[in-house]
């Protein structure tokens, strides 16, 4: 399986993952699973420690290069593709940029995107896990 993780299941993958469903851990561990990650999480992880709403052992993009490279999961750049996509979603779709990009750029790729948000994983139009 081709997975694209959402910020949430980065942030639990590398600090947390009993967090994580067992389906997703089980997921992530197995073999053939490809794991990817957009930069869109880099951004999210960010604003998520300017807010005080996370704590970092390291600066936060020393943070995501360490356990993206660590992990070997693959980053997937954000191109005028994603950003078509993100934005012509079919049917109804929340407004946040970042859950967009994601939703586009698993379409894009067909990936599977690993996400607990209730939103995405309503979405029928984005394959998902959790």
């Amino acid at each position: 399986m081709r997975v694209l993780l959402d910020t949430c299941a980065i942030v639990w993958a590398v600090s947390d993952p009993a967090e994580l469903s067992d389906a997703v851990r089980t997921q992530l561990t197995a073999p053939e699973t490809e794991v990817f990650v957009s930069p869109i999480s880099c951004a999210e992880l960010a604003c998520l420690v300017a807010r005080g709403r996370i704590k970092l052992d390291r600066h936060w993009k020393l943070w995501f290069r360490h356990f993206v490279a660590l992990n070997g999961w693959r980053p997937i750049a954000i191109d005028l593709d994603i950003v078509e996509e993100a934005y012509s979603l079919p049917d109804r779709f929340h407004p946040d940029p970042a859950d967009r990009i994601l939703v586009a750029t698993a379409r894009m790729h067909r990936l599977t995107l690993v996400s607990a948000d209730g939103k995405i994983l309503g979405y029928p139009h984005v394959d998902s896990l959790w």
